[in-house]
């Protein structure tokens, strides 16, 4: 799609395009794909946390961390179990989710502040079609109080502010609650590797206030229209600080150790004593155990609170009609191949939950419980959401409904998923593709490539772009990249080839300078 397209599409377009849909809807009688019986529409669920390993959840297979509620949406619905998300850091990966797009069509290539306004939003896209929307928990845009179609916010941002005078709802509620009492009295930073239970009473923390908060919008919900109600936890992104009931939830030395590639020495050194920000270094083994007691801890406690939001549902007669989806901005690296938080094409940082339940009028039995192996990503949210809302998806969208390989869709789905993040913590700007099997990266500063093979090798323990046997498999994937290049011009292939950037580049040419008028 080009900019000028991207700039013309309005959400007038989208009313005219939802108008036509509908009616063509109701003559073909649901031959979209959805039960027949699916005529009301569901409500939205859009349960989030922050810095989520894929691997972190019972039904992922983990068979130490303890995640009753979340495993019982992928009892009732399907796990996919090759979810990514594409820039693996907060602002860029909610990016994608607000436009269904893929990091240069968004324009975000890495850390940096989010547009101040999309042509084509999430929330304002389902409000235009009717929804009430209602956003509570992080949402880490800019300006931070910005409702971008929402009805209305809660916000808790961890502390941020990013504008003059900004207090989150959060910790105005703090304030309300104990206002003899420091909000950050646990004492540990948001990007530190070091763990501490929480110093306060449980029900101050902000894992507690958002899934409160949840509760309280479900249980008092009276309006005619469905909702679609977005939960967004700031954990078990950094601080590691669950309440002491989930701490001794679980055993330091139950932890799994951390995995290390052959290739991974280049990020083992680290200053002395480590910095508790730091972003690589080899730690030791007990340190790297010691965080993922503390990380799995706050994710034991998210999911305590998705079950009481899953409660009321229930209680108030909804849950058979909600469409719930779970799933993370990005993972955290917990020191895999001595890398710690994000940024990072490798599974602990890239890889990421996804759990999808769809309405008990929407059939598809067959397919609960089940594992889905197609290769989906962050921008695939939006367009889910507007399918099951019977809603027309426009063109320019890059993801697709994951309700379509639950349906039996053949239509070609993904060929692969294209990845990237702009220089951060160091001089790597990375680019990588991969459809579930194999991930290709290249490291634009300096050439270098790494190839795996995640089927054989799910820890990417071995690099085989220097390996003689798999030469022929690097080479086609470097040609897929050189193709996922065309659109990107000079700078990025010349020759045939790829070229070497020095220089960092954290917006594309399409992403939005200002605001888009309404």
């Amino acid at each position: 799609m080009t900019e000028e397209r991207l700039d013309n599409l309005t959400r007038r377009d989208f009313v005219k395009a939802t108008v036509a849909f509908s009616a063509a809807a109701s003559v073909a009688g649901g031959a979209r794909g959805l039960n027949a019986k699916a005529t009301q529409r569901p409500n939205i669920l859009y349960l989030m946390t922050d810095q989520h390993r894929w691997d972190c959840l019972g039904c992922a297979g983990n068979k130490v961390i303890k995640t009753p509620h979340l495993d019982s949406i992928a009892k009732d619905g399907v796990v996919f179990s090759n979810a990514y998300s594409s820039t693996p850091s907060c602002t860029c990966a909610r990016s994608a989710l607000l436009t269904g797009l893929s990091p240069w069509r968004h324009g975000m290539l890495g850390y940096g502040r989010i547009a101040p306004q999309y042509p084509f939003e999430l929330p304002q896209a389902l409000r235009d079609a009717g929804y009430y929307t209602f956003g509570i928990g992080k949402m880490h845009w800019y300006p931070q109080k910005k409702t971008r179609g929402y009805h209305g916010t809660l916000v808790d941002e961890s502390g941020r502010v990013a504008t003059k005078g900004f207090i989150s709802d959060y910790r105005k509620w703090f304030k309300e609650q104990a206002p003899d009492l420091n909000p950050d009295a646990t004492g540990v930073g948001w990007n530190s590797y070091h763990v501490k239970t929480y110093v306060l009473p449980e029900k101050l923390h902000p894992t507690h206030w958002t899934g409160k908060t949840a509760v309280d919008f479900i249980e008092k919900y009276d309006k005619s229209e469905p909702f679609l109600l977005k939960v967004s936890f700031a954990r078990p992104h950094s601080p590691y600080d669950p309440p002491k009931r989930f701490m001794e939830m679980y055993r330091q030395d139950d932890m799994l150790a951390p995995v290390v590639g052959d290739w991974a020495q280049r990020y083992a050194d680290v200053r002395k004593p480590a910095p508790a920000s730091t972003w690589h270094g080899d730690l030791g083994v007990a340190q790297a155990k010691a965080s993922r007691r503390g990380y799995y801890g706050s994710i034991s406690f998210i999911d305590e609170q998705i079950g009481r939001i899953l409660a009321m549902l229930k209680k108030r007669g909804m849950y058979d009609n909600t469409l719930i989806v779970f799933t993370a901005d990005h993972g955290d690296m917990l020191g895999d191949h001595h890398l710690w938080r994000k940024t990072y094409a490798y599974e602990g940082s890239a890889g990421i939950p996804m759990l999808l339940r769809w309405p008990k009028a929407f059939g598809h039995d067959t397919q609960r419980g089940t594992t889905r192996t197609e290769v989906v990503e962050l921008r695939d949210v939006l367009p889910t959401f507007l399918d099951a809302a019977q809603i027309a998806i426009p063109d320019h969208i890059d993801g697709k409904s994951m309700l379509r390989p639950v349906r039996g869709d053949k239509r070609p789905w993904h060929r692969y998923i294209d990845m990237e993040h702009a220089m951060c913590y160091n001089k790597d700007h990375f680019n990588a593709l991969t459809d579930g099997r194999y991930k290709y990266i290249y490291y634009a500063y300096d050439g270098r490539e790494e190839l795996f093979d995640l089927a054989d090798d799910p820890g990417e323990t071995r690099n085989l772009a220097g390996d003689s046997a798999s030469s022929k498999t690097l080479k086609h994937w470097r040609n897929e990249m050189i193709g996922f290049f065309a659109e990107r011009g000079e700078r990025f292939v010349r020759d045939g080839k790829l070229t070497l950037r020095k220089k960092k580049l954290l917006y594309s040419p399409l992403f939005p300078k200002k605001a888009q008028s309404s």
